[in-house]
């Protein structure tokens, strides 16, 4: 059989932290491992929208930034040598007579596999744009739609326009590098933590509430002011600033995934309790994977992986008696 159609036990679609921890705990079990990852690196959405934010939700770490947990986690996930394909998204999967898949990638690529674990969290992630007529011309330059790097931001007068977590979390983490950072909400109920909530409220941030951004001006890519509009009395007011960071949220795609013919439930794949899709071999984890009283976190999400591969082994060889599996009793010397 050529390399080219070598079959894998197992290939993750999705190179996020829950498919990187999914690929190391494959790699313990002496399954042969595949990660196709739609974006040109790994770490999904936390590296690209989040790489300098404080995650304090996994048990056993006190907080870490998202861009050393990815780095964290693609080590991890390298220990058992997996194959890794970056910036292909799977189009088509077709199940064989044998039971063995193949998946053929928007370049035209083909995957063989026994199984495939869905991780790709809710899909293809592009932030909801600004609908101002020349907004467009300030992208990338002074209108932002996610934090790379803080520090960039220093000495700055930013504005900050939304009212979920990542917009109050930016707006708590700029106070002290920013000059003057401004938060517009079009309501008046924000939706974040509340306790983060409580801190933006009570710093230096001012906060204008309902508010919403309506007319930019500037020149050459650079913002100079924003026009800002009170929803209730229509009233418009004149901010000078330096750059605009708009949080509106995600417009999500799950592309043709859901055309797989698993059973889907409001944009994600519904699982039973081994982590299995409505179709044979064919499982989900993280974000996209929909069951009663699922854990929107990745801490559910690194638990989730494994019961996952679990299954998938068992799926391979039904006769085979899965032992209990423990990184503490493994040998990593081999």
């Amino acid at each position: 059989m050529s390399e080219q159609h070598e079959v894998y036990d197992v290939t993750i679609i999705g190179g996020g932290p829950v498919g990187l921890f999914t690929a190391f705990y494959s790699g313990m079990r002496e399954m042969k491992t595949k990660i196709i990852e739609y974006l040109p690196f790994l770490g999904g959405k936390v590296p690209y929208f989040y790489p300098e934010k404080v995650i304090r939700d996994i048990g056993g770490i006190a907080n870490i930034s998202g861009e050393k947990l990815t780095d964290q986690l693609i080590e991890q996930a390298m220990t058992f040598n997996p194959t890794i394909v970056l910036g292909e998204q799977c189009l088509h999967a077709e199940k064989r007579h044998d039971g063995t898949f193949i998946l053929t990638s928007d370049n035209g690529a083909k995957h063989y596999t026994r199984t495939i674990i869905v991780a790709t969290g809710f899909g293809t992630l592009k932030s909801t744009k600004l609908e101002l007529p020349n907004a467009h011309q300030f992208e990338e330059k002074s209108l932002d739609y996610t934090i790379k790097r803080l520090e960039s931001y220093r000495g700055k007068r930013v504005l900050l326009s939304g009212g979920g977590n990542s917009a109050v979390d930016w707006a708590n983490e700029l106070e002290s590098i920013a000059d003057q950072v401004t938060l517009v909400y079009r309501k008046t109920a924000f939706t974040g933590i509340e306790s983060n909530i409580t801190k933006m409220k009570h710093s230096s941030v001012d906060v204008k509430t309902p508010y919403s951004v309506d007319k930019l001006v500037g020149d050459k890519g650079q913002i100079s002011s924003a026009f800002v509009k009170n929803l209730h009395t229509n009233e418009v007011e004149e901010l000078e600033i330096d750059t605009l960071i708009v949080n509106h949220g995600f417009e999500i795609d799950l592309g043709p995934i859901a055309d797989w013919g698993m059973e889907m439930e409001g944009g994600t794949i519904r699982v039973n309790g081994e982590m299995a899709t409505s179709i044979p071999g064919m499982f989900a984890v993280g974000d996209i994977a929909n069951y009663q009283h699922k854990l929107q976190l990745i801490a559910g999400g690194f638990n989730e992986g494994p019961i996952a591969v679990n299954s998938a082994k068992l799926h391979i060889n039904p006769e085979e008696e899965l032992s209990h599996l423990f990184s503490t009793t493994y040998d990593f010397s081999e």
